[in-house]
């Protein structure tokens, strides 16, 4: 450790180790595409197939278990990140890449055997909040949190959390991102494309927070978790976009989820002065796959009333999701997986963009983005009237 402390000393960067972290990304990439063609076949072998169900887009069986090549893509980025004397600091200083990698073995193994098994949802939860409590075990957890009441100079304040508070956020984003990453991985390429551009976002905040540091060793665990999912998700999109030949499945969306709110909670832990517009950026994961998620949980409160009226099931499963929405109006299936990537990189980017420039200019640009999507989604309901 004093070794490390000396180079750490001795090193300033003239600038941020940008082509370090995008070698890690492009190997984890790498690693995952190569990884992923070897899994397709261990799942076909092992019976972890997906059939087609009636609410299903697929029409054909096609095998899981996708979050193991990410994994493993993941774990080979890791280890050349330890390799390098530029990123090892993200070893030396925290615990976090460390967690990540236990956390998510141990959601990847619970998702596989969801994957081919169909785990009940009961014992579903218990392994997230299992993962999410790794996280914290390891010390990575929410310190400071921004609120908009307690008003401190007209813009809210800022929330120090003590160990209990802190935690208990975090397992609550962990589950949440994870349900919710497992909820919207639905089309072909969906979940890997939202997670792409989410955490393309984080680490672009995550590398301007060491901007901003100075180079603190303790900013570059987030940007490497961040990175690494990056690759990750790029690897595997060749893969899975449509037409696909693999799903992540469980074992994948979980993953993506665990990681998205652990490159966050990373990042929140290293934020010394905390505001809104760095919670806003922090948050942009959770926000794009709530804008993904609204108009679907808005259908799916309609129809448990409409279903309680008519005696049935409010949770009787059908096509109420926003990519089914998309395939409704005359969207292919392309076309609303590309959708859905145009809203999710608006709303991600814009809000990391709140904390680099004008709030005036990127909020007119948010809004521009938000209404050109818009538009291009309506298209074939304007073409039918």
């Amino acid at each position: 450790m004093p070794l490390a402390q000396d180079l750490a000393q001795d090193f300033q960067p003239a600038g941020l180790p940008i082509r370090e972290y995008l070698l890690v990304a492009l190997t984890t990439a790498v690693l995952t595409f190569l990884f992923t063609g070897l899994v397709r076949r261990l799942a076909i072998r092992w019976g972890a197939v997906a059939h087609p169900r009636q609410r299903d887009v697929h029409t054909v069986p096609i095998p899981r278990l996708g979050g193991l090549a990410m994994y493993m893509g993941v774990c080979g980025g890791m280890l050349l990140a330890h390799q390098l004397p530029v990123l090892r600091r993200a070893f030396e200083y925290t615990l976090d890449p460390l967690a990540v990698l236990i956390g998510g073995g141990l959601i990847v193994l619970i998702g596989m055997l969801d994957d081919r098994y169909e785990l009940d949802s009961i014992t579903k939860l218990a392994g997230q909040t299992t993962c999410a409590g790794i996280l914290v075990l390891f010390g990575l957890q929410w310190v400071i949190l921004w609120v908009p009441w307690g008003a401190e100079d007209g813009l809210g304040s800022r929330l120090v959390l003590d160990q209990n508070q802190g935690a208990l956020i975090t397992v609550l984003l962990v589950v949440t991102m994870v349900n919710a990453m497992n909820f919207v991985d639905g089309l072909d390429g969906l979940a890997a494309g939202i997670g792409l551009i989410s955490a393309t976002a984080t680490c672009a905040f995550s590398l301007n927070l060491l901007k901003q540091t100075g180079g603190d060793v303790n900013n570059y665990a987030p940007a490497l978790i961040a990175a690494t999912l990056a690759g990750a998700c790029l690897g595997f999109l060749p893969h899975n976009f449509q037409p696909a030949k693999i799903f992540m499945g469980d074992s994948g969306s979980m993953l993506l989820g665990l990681m998205m709110a652990a490159a966050t909670t990373s990042a929140s832990g290293r934020v010394p002065d905390l505001n809104q517009t760095q919670t806003i950026a922090l948050l942009s994961p959770l926000l794009v796959v709530a804008a993904v998620l609204f108009v679907p949980l808005l259908d799916l409160l309609m129809a448990i009333i409409r279903r309680t009226r008519k005696g049935l099931s409010p949770f009787h499963a059908d096509k109420m999701h926003l990519h089914h929405r998309l395939l409704e109006i005359g969207h292919s299936q392309r076309r609303a997986v590309l959708l859905i990537y145009l809203w999710a990189a608006v709303l991600a980017f814009g809000a990391v963009a709140l904390t680099l420039f004008d709030t005036f200019a990127v909020v007119w640009g948010m809004g521009i983005g938000l209404l050109v999507a818009l538009v291009i989604s309506a298209v074939p309901r304007l073409r039918a009237r």
